[in-house]
């Protein structure tokens, strides 16, 4: 019985071959790109679930400030983990982590390397997370302060083939590095990754030596924490109580508070919950069901629209003893095969696609068959779509009566209409709001692009300066006679996204209550210069000893603070006494999903380890070659790294770009899916209306009358899906600006672009079937009935 189900389906496939081939066409791209996007999905909410304990390990972050100036970090005190480890019975166990920036030169014999990331860590780290040491001692990963953990690809770099266990880097030609533990890579959807791993308590033996003892130092934060606690307990309560061990041991700090965040919802959500990406998650999951929705419809429209054109042939397997059970099986056989078509071809295209899709995404995801988590996906979409788009056609189609079909007394009914209507309406609702996400994402992205940042960051780039910086003065004066080099300045970090701040502050008139935490940068007298920075009140730094107790602000902190007329006022920052000189016009140095905050520039020349040089732009590659041998000359080996600052700038927003490139494709396969549909449908429109395109021609009727004949009325249908999906889509936007603190308003010349695209493409897609059956022979039309 299932055999002739499938030769009958088979051979109904081969005889409608071009209503086959456009369900086949819709259903294999919606299938292919709606898995590629779950596949996206699902690896971003992947993020750090690999691990055993997820379930139980926290990120702690802190807040500080006070009113409009509150911050949120993620960087904590170094004694507050094992604080809470010891004193409160729900954590069990802790984790400190820090970036390694005391070295960046590594060598093992004649090898050289700059570019590995380390991290200081606990011991714990190997216990807590699932970073199993694959050779060395997991309990006891760090034989000494001078023990390295390294990663596979690390070992393999310095060592090849050989056992790296017990063998020495030396780090910054000063410093002997033993390899005591091999870990395998970092997960490519774990938060956490890193080069090599080295023991804290190095590194704050090392502060020790500088005469900096942070093991009861609350007010410097720089140490990413991780707890691991008891199932059960409430993370604000938990919260609460860290700190109350805070403020016993640092009573001033009394508008400090803490959060707990899943490490599960770590790449997705800030530490209050705010979005950081999970948005994007469910508008991309919105748009796959969306597709998914398309495709289906396409096919449900098609099958119901032809079902009156198989109406005898069904009537006749009435009469011969087919049951309404059998034919409903039939029809069910015939979508599985077509569904089973479309979806190997999916999977081929699938295969196909992921490279490229990868790169679009910055993703390194593998469509591996073997993997359950792709058969999830896979047969979720498959037979979720294949159940939507089934059972109806099947259920309209097997419910023919015979003799009135014989008859040809059966047409489409009210309903039926009525549906298909709807179904198109839907359709194009969909696609309408996609355009309108499109126009809006694509327009939020280009106002990023040109707004004016509060500076000019065009033809800089920077680099750190290690011994050079002791050098500076001589390497700024040969710089400058490079022909391509316009002006050169130095600050203790990049001005993009830089990450100093404080709210160890004072000035006069200040509320004792209120607190203003500062961005701080360390500036020359030439870096607002060579910015073009504008100065709205006072003067810039001198390089005078003097300057170390000057202070120049934004306006954003002279307006938390209340200073009216601030240039010459007092203002003390971390207990250093000195005098208000200047205010610079806000600039944007971080994220537009951020408001400026409050910022310092102060003075020490001995943190000037950054030099920032502008070239003409034409003169680019002659400027960097300067500046490297400028590098080398007082640096030796090192490694000469540089960066642009337009490319660091665009680095903030590169996964904006990216999801803004996807959302604009996916839309388009939406749109390319939708247009296969009405192209069926105006198909099956001209065919059932032969004859009278035939009549009316021979009636005198022109060809552009009997286009727009065929046309109105999917035309009609746009117009409505028009009205319906243009208030959904501003709602659906307007919620998704809301995460940009500067953004674009929406227009109605967005809703009238998105209308006309959408009638435009609508009108070409029914326009080929309808000039070719108004271009027909009205003899051959009329004899064909």
């Amino acid at each position: 019985m299932l055999k002739n189900y499938v030769k009958t389906a088979w051979r109904n496939l081969l005889k409608n071959k071009f209503y086959s081939l456009i369900n086949i066409a819709g259903l294999t791209a919606g299938l292919a790109i709606g898995i590629l996007i779950l596949l996206w999905v699902q690896d971003e909410v992947s993020f750090d679930s690999f691990h055993k304990q997820a379930a139980n390990i926290y990120q702690l972050s802190i807040t500080g400030g006070s009113g409009s100036s509150k911050q949120i970090w993620s960087i904590n005190p170094a004694p507050i983990g094992p604080l809470a480890k010891k004193q409160l019975p729900e954590v069990v166990d802790q984790v400190r982590t820090t970036g390694n920036w005391d070295y960046s030169l590594y060598k093992y014999k004649d090898k050289v390397f700059g570019d590995e990331y380390a991290i200081y860590a606990d011991p714990s780290f190997f216990s807590m997370f699932d970073f199993h040491l694959v050779e060395g001692n997991s309990s006891n990963p760090f034989a000494d302060d001078n023990a390295v953990v390294i990663t596979k690809k690390t070992a393999a770099k310095f060592f090849g083939n050989t056992d790296p266990i017990g063998k020495v880097i030396v780090a910054d030609n000063k410093q002997n590095l033993t390899v005591s533990g091999v870990i395998n890579d970092f997960p490519k959807n774990s938060s956490i990754s890193c080069d090599m791993i080295m023991p804290i308590s190095a590194h704050f033996k090392a502060q020790l030596e500088q005469k900096n003892d942070l093991s009861n130092n609350f007010g410097y934060l720089n140490y990413q924490t991780f707890l691991l606690t008891k199932p059960g307990p409430s993370g604000k309560d938990l919260a609460a109580k860290i700190l109350k061990l805070h403020l016993s041991h640092d009573p001033g700090s009394t508008d400090t508070h803490y959060l707990l965040l899943p490490i599960t919802k770590m790449h997705l959500y800030n530490a209050d919950m705010t979005d950081n990406g999970i948005t994007t998650v469910r508008i991309f999951i919105i748009i796959a069901l969306l597709i998914l929705v398309i495709a289906c419809i396409n096919y449900v429209n098609l099958s119901t629209a032809r079902s009156m054109l198989r109406s005898k042939e069904i009537s006749m397997r009435k009469i011969v003893g087919a049951a309404k059970t059998q034919l409903f099986l039939q029809f069910i056989v015939e979508t599985t095969l077509l569904f089973s078509l479309a979806a190997v071809l999916a999977i081929v295209l699938i295969y196909i696609l992921m490279p490229a899709f990868n790169q679009l995404a910055g993703k390194e995801m593998v469509f591996n068959l073997a993997d359950y988590h792709i058969w999830f996906v896979l047969v979720s979409a498959i037979a979720g779509t294949l159940a939507a788009s089934s059972i109806y056609p099947a259920l309209l189609l097997s419910s023919f009566e015979p003799l009135k079909a014989l008859k040809g007394k059966i047409s489409a009914g009210i309903g039926d209409v009525l549906f298909r209507k709807i179904l198109v309406v839907t359709q194009f609702s969909f696609s309408v709001m996609l355009i309108i996400g499109t126009i809006v994402i694509t327009g939020q992205l280009n106002y990023i692009r040109t707004k004016d940042l509060g500076y000019d960051k065009t033809n800089v780039f920077s680099f750190w300066m290690r011994d050079m910086s002791k050098h500076y003065d001589a390497a700024r004066a040969e710089l400058l006679k490079q022909p391509g080099i316009v002006d050169v300045a130095r600050s203790n970090q990049n001005i993009i996204r830089f990450g100093g701040f404080s709210g160890s502050n004072d000035w006069d008139g200040k509320d004792p209550k209120q607190n203003v935490v500062m961005h701080t940068i360390v500036i020359d007298k030439d870096l607002i210069s060579l910015f073009k920075m504008k100065l709205v009140q006072g003067s810039a730094f001198t390089d005078v000893i003097t300057d170390t107790s000057h202070y120049i602000l934004n306006e954003e902190a002279i307006r938390q603070m209340g200073i009216k007329d601030p240039v010459g006022k007092r203002f003390t920052f971390q207990g250093t006494k000195g005098t208000i000189i200047g205010v610079v016009k806000d600039f944007h140095f971080a994220s537009m999903k951020q408001k400026i905050a409050p910022t310092l520039f102060w003075y020490l020349p001995s943190q000037l380890n950054t030099i920032y040089i502008k070239t003409t732009g034409r003169d680019a590659a002659k400027a960097v070659a300067a500046a490297k041998k400028q590098f080398n000359q007082y640096n030796g080996e090192y490694p000469f790294n540089y960066a642009f600052s337009d490319d660091v700038f665009n680095k903030i927003y590169r996964a904006e770009q990216r999801e803004g490139t996807l959302f604009t494709d996916f839309a388009a396969v939406a749109i390319f899916i939708s247009c296969l549909g009405l192209l069926g449908l105006a198909a099956y429109t001209a065919q059932v209306r032969t004859r009278e395109i035939g009549v009316r021609k021979v009636l005198g009727a022109s060809i552009a009358g009997i286009i727009r004949l065929l046309a109105i009325d999917f035309i009609k249908l746009v117009l409505i899906a028009i009205i319906i999906a243009s208030p959904i889509a501003w709602l659906s936007m307007n919620k998704w600006l809301q995460d940009y603190a500067y953004r674009i308003n929406i227009s109605w010349t967005v809703f009238a672009i998105a209308g006309t695209l959408a009638i435009l493409i609508a009108f070409i897609t029914i326009s080929f079937q309808s000039i070719k059956a108004a271009l027909m022979n009205p003899v051959k039309s009329l004899r064909s009935e």
